[in-house]
């Protein structure tokens, strides 16, 4: 119950960070440049995390998820996505982390666009 409870306290906190600095990004630039600033701050935090957990901060599992899945999770899932992405590359699987991040965009994409179209489909007809 403790980590789905520090899961939930990040998540609202990532959640509502993820507003403001989109909005505010956005209102100073333009869209869509707010989520994108959001999506590389996320994967900067992410990376800064992976160091310091590696190198002298062993929290306990509570805080890593209210941290990453929680805080970094709803902040954006992106940096879990470039955090995927490094761990292949770190392991020397080139061609499955090329494969993951260009499925990975090009599927979600789509996918959405398929979302988009079935739902006016079923909606109009």
């Amino acid at each position: 119950m403790k980590m789905i409870m520090a899961i939930a306290a990040g998540g609202a906190v990532g959640a509502v960070a993820r507003h403001f600095a989109a909005h505010w990004v956005a209102l100073h630039t333009g869209a869509p440049w707010g989520i994108f600033a959001v999506n590389i701050l996320g994967a900067v935090i992410m990376g800064a995390l992976v160091e310091i957990f590696g190198l002298f901060w062993s929290p306990a599992p509570e805080m890593r998820a209210f941290l990453a899945v929680g805080i970094l999770g709803s902040f954006t899932t992106f940096s879990t996505f470039a955090l995927d992405s490094v761990l292949l590359l770190n392991k020397g699987h080139w061609g499955t982390a090329m494969t993951y991040m260009v499925l990975s965009v090009v599927l979600s994409v789509a996918g959405l666009k398929l979302g988009m179209q079935a739902t006016k489909y079923l909606i109009l007809n």
